[in-house]
């Protein structure tokens, strides 16, 4: 790996009264630029991740960068889409640039802007994300989708309700002390176990504290090369960035196995020369609480159908062995669609230069990252190293 990150910015996740999404994107970029230290003349190329999937009218958004300086005029913007993975997509594909030495420095966004959508058509924009000739009619939107997945794990492996309120507790407590999150409140185990007039309910065995935020929001990354980056005031390398894609269809696989984030971890550790003891800390997509779940075991911290057992006995808290999601997460940040993967990338990069504020993991040395589209469709692996 060739790509560092040197600059970022984030914006407030939530229901952002006032904001449009252009504006939510000239913000970040602008001030990425600004903290990385660098000029718009001296971006090479411009990513976007873009998921919008009906959320926006506009739907052709990459030149939406050029807004933040006309200097960035005439430099090649994309956008890219993956799902709820498209942020990390976005990342990817500005590492590739600067791999095939196309580029010295690119500008990465991700944004989205959800909640002025109405409700229902919501959950209709998401369930896009899954194979609609058998997931089309599934009852409340990608919830459903989950709520499914989350009755097949309990009928294979048990009732596994007390671990599923434990990550939500744990991921809203850690969500406190992040100033980017949307909610940020510590709401108890008691409160995330029972089912309550204010916690329902939602698909399946999954209440409302069990679902990620409708969310606006953005984020951006300043990548590159290692040469560059190490004349500047910062510099995270990438020592792995992986992508593995998976079929569609949920029939065609073990949904319940996240063979593809099996396969991206795998590949990931391999190439960075490490192992999950070395891991720092880890941001996951924790869509829905199963699905965090579902990921310990995935990326190997334990056996197919014991991942509970880490949410309970601490050891993915934040003061545990392997902190699992310390800045809240999907789950208490919010999940801007497009955001999402460069917030997660935003976020370990503050945590390695010891920048996390209240989020802080001690020490931090060397952080991962997974980020999915759909039901572990697109599963993206960025393993990050700070050498400036």
């Amino acid at each position: 790996m060739t790509a560092c990150i040197v600059g970022w910015a984030h914006s407030r996740f939530g229901k952002l009264e006032g904001e449009t999404l252009e504006n939510l994107i000239v913000k970040v970029a602008t001030d990425a630029l600004d903290h990385a230290g660098i000029g718009p003349d001296e971006v090479d190329e411009i990513v976007l991740g873009h998921f919008n999937a009906g959320f926006s009218a506009q739907d052709f958004t990459a030149s939406l960068v050029l807004q933040a300086d006309d200097r960035l005029r005439f430099k090649p913007a994309t956008r890219v889409e993956n799902a709820c993975a498209t942020g990390s997509a976005a990342v990817r594909q500005g590492i590739r640039a600067i791999d095939a030495n196309a580029a010295r420095i690119v500008l990465v966004v991700g944004a989205e802007q959800m909640t002025t959508t109405p409700g229902p058509e919501i959950g209709k924009n998401l369930l896009k994300a899954s194979y609609l000739p058998e997931d089309g009619e599934t009852p409340a939107g990608f919830a459903g989708v989950f709520g499914k997945i989350a009755q097949a794990y309990f009928q294979r492996y048990g009732d596994q309700s007390d671990a599923l309120a434990m990550i939500a507790a744990k991921n809203h407590k850690n969500g406190v002390d992040n100033p980017y999150a949307q909610m940020r409140k510590d709401f108890g185990y008691e409160f995330c176990r029972q089912e309550s007039e204010k916690n329902p309910f939602v698909a399946g065995p999954l209440k409302r504290t069990d679902c990620s935020l409708v969310s606006d929001g953005a984020a951006a990354l300043i990548l590159a090369d290692t040469g560059t980056a190490l004349k500047m005031r910062r510099a995270v390398a990438f020592r792995a960035n992986e992508h593995v894609q998976d079929f569609l269809p949920m029939s065609k696989r073990d949904i319940l196995a996240f063979e593809g984030c099996e396969q991206a971890w795998t590949r990931a550790l391999k190439n960075a020369g490490v192992t999950l003891d070395d891991l720092s800390f880890v941001e996951t997509h924790d869509c829905f609480t199963i699905a965090e779940l579902i990921e310990y075991e995935a990326m190997g911290l334990a056996k197919p159908g014991e991942g509970a057992r880490l949410a309970l006995d601490g050891t993915t808290a934040k003061d545990g062995r392997l902190p699992v999601n310390p800045s809240g997460g999907l789950k208490a940040k919010g999940h801007p669609i497009g955001a999402t993967g460069v917030s997660m990338h935003v976020l370990t990069a503050m945590q390695l230069v010891g920048e996390a504020g209240g989020i802080q993991v001690p020490g931090a040395k060397l952080g991962g990252i997974f980020n999915m589209g759909g039901a572990a469709v697109a599963n993206y692996v960025s393993i990050l190293d700070r050498i400036r």
